[in-house]
């Protein structure tokens, strides 16, 4: 009989939300205390409503301010970020190849014939290519 397999560590963006809200804080009030600890003016509530709502995950130097500005040991913040990197990583859908028909270019990224977009010229150059600059 085989052992269970242990639990799988927490995700990061509910863990920092536990521990916010288990110190009274707001997302601005974390930022604010991880920019002072940090010393560093740039952090937002925005950056840690991403790390929270997992659109992000905070790299080592933030996961170190993290554990001090929170109190949670610094392991449990890097092993629940990486469940989260491979969590996302699973779950990134893969995109559909964009369908072809009359009318639509046989490949992706190259416009139908006749055509012209932004930066194309259809083989002229326009103006010359020379500028003239004149003294007077």
């Amino acid at each position: 009989m085989t052992p269970p397999a242990p639990p799988r560590p927490a995700q990061l963006g509910p863990l920092l939300a536990r521990c916010r809200l288990a110190r009274g804080w707001s997302q601005q009030r974390t930022a604010a205390e991880l920019c002072a600890a940090a010393g560093v003016p740039t952090l937002s509530r925005h950056e840690v409503s991403r790390w929270e709502r997992q659109r992000r995950v905070p790299g080592g130097f933030w996961l170190g301010w993290l554990a001090v500005v929170l109190d949670v040991p610094l392991v449990a913040l890097a092993e629940a970020a990486a469940a989260t990197r491979r969590a996302t990583r699973r779950a990134v859908p893969t995109r559909p190849a964009r369908a072809t028909g009359p009318g639509r270019a046989a490949r992706a990224g190259t416009p139908p014939a006749g055509r012209t977009g932004p930066g194309r010229t259809a083989g002229t150059t326009r103006g010359g290519g020379a500028r003239a600059t004149g003294t007077g």
